[in-house]
């Protein structure tokens, strides 16, 4: 859908700032910390927010070592440190896993005079908030085809790295990771082509994985305020377009907006999927709500033995 002229994308010196706002988000919603739970031998052990020991190969804590095990269990550069020998604890890697995305690409830069924060810059904020909490109570979490799932309370600086090095920016993320019992998570405009959205959400559906669309607007794409002879671009193709009297495609624009954001969310619940529409001129803790509630309900849908 076509833009108004769009502002500068993010450097690389704004991240700093960027993940910044996102734990100060995240300091600022203790209601959105996940409720603890423990639940044995289920693959969503991990949301409960304790970590297990067992199979993997994130490194979770040195312990001392017992009487009976093994003694190829213990790990002798620690034990050498002092009169005690210790084991090294590797994290349970049945603990549930959360992929978070967002949408860098061209689209995302626009921001209006009517927003608080360009749209890219409000979907990373999201992802790191999120990625902060997550990581508070143990989940795995990760960039699908960018990074591997992990756990690791330092997430949303470690998510920040990769996404500053990714070579070319994507709407929609990789598949391929993604697996059954799996939450997927993904900010963006969503204003790509239908058919588009419309395949990726069905590949994803199909691999058994929940799905959470967070669909980011600029007010302004809403309310179309504009009047007289205006130039629009679309940032993804560089194609310009001047309106003589931009009032006259106000009623049309809004319609076709409206019709495309319904299609979107009908895909999202005909899939199961929870659909979560924000505005850049609102407060950044207004989605987070929602995904927390979101993804505990599809938590204790697991607990009680659902699909």
């Amino acid at each position: 859908m076509d833009q108004p002229d769009a502002t500068a994308g993010i450097d690389r010196d704004t991240w700093p700032n960027v993940i910044g706002e996102a734990r100060s988000v995240a300091d600022a919603l203790p209601d959105l910390l996940v409720e603890a739970s423990h639940v044995a031998n289920s693959i969503v052990a991990g949301w409960h927010g304790r970590r297990r020991a067992g199979p993997g190969e994130s490194f979770w804590q040195f312990r001392p070592f017992n009487m009976g095990e093994p003694a190829k269990r213990i790990d002798w550069r620690r034990s050498a440190r002092d009169d005690h020998l210790y084991v090294r604890e590797r994290e349970w890697e049945a603990a549930h896993t959360v992929w978070l995305w967002a949408d860098l690409s061209s689209s995302m830069v626009f921001r209006s005079r009517l927003a608080s924060a360009a749209k890219r810059d409000r979907a990373i904020v999201l992802m790191l908030a999120l990625a902060d909490m997550l990581a508070e109570t143990g989940e795995r979490i990760g960039l699908p085809g960018i990074t591997r799932a992990f756990s690791d309370r330092r997430a949303a600086e470690r998510l920040a790295d990769a996404l500053a090095h990714l070579s070319k920016p994507a709407a929609l993320p990789e598949i391929l990771p993604i697996k059954r019992f799996a939450d997927v998570v993904v900010v963006s405009d969503f204003l790509d082509p239908l058919e588009d959205i419309g395949s990726w959400i069905a590949q994803v559906a199909g691999t058994g994985a929940r799905g959470h669309l967070v669909q980011v607007l600029d007010p302004i794409e809403e309310t179309f305020p504009f009047d007289g002879r205006i130039e629009f671009t679309d940032p993804e193709k560089g194609i310009r377009l001047t309106a003589g009297r931009a009032e006259n495609w106000r009623e049309d624009y809004r319609n076709r907006l409206e019709a495309h954001r319904a299609e979107i969310r009908d895909m999202a619940r005909k899939a199961g999927w929870t659909y979560v529409l924000h505005h850049t001129d609102r407060p950044a803790s207004e989605p987070l709500l929602v995904l927390h509630s979101a993804l505990s309900g599809s938590m204790d849908v697991m607990q009680r033995g659902g699909v």
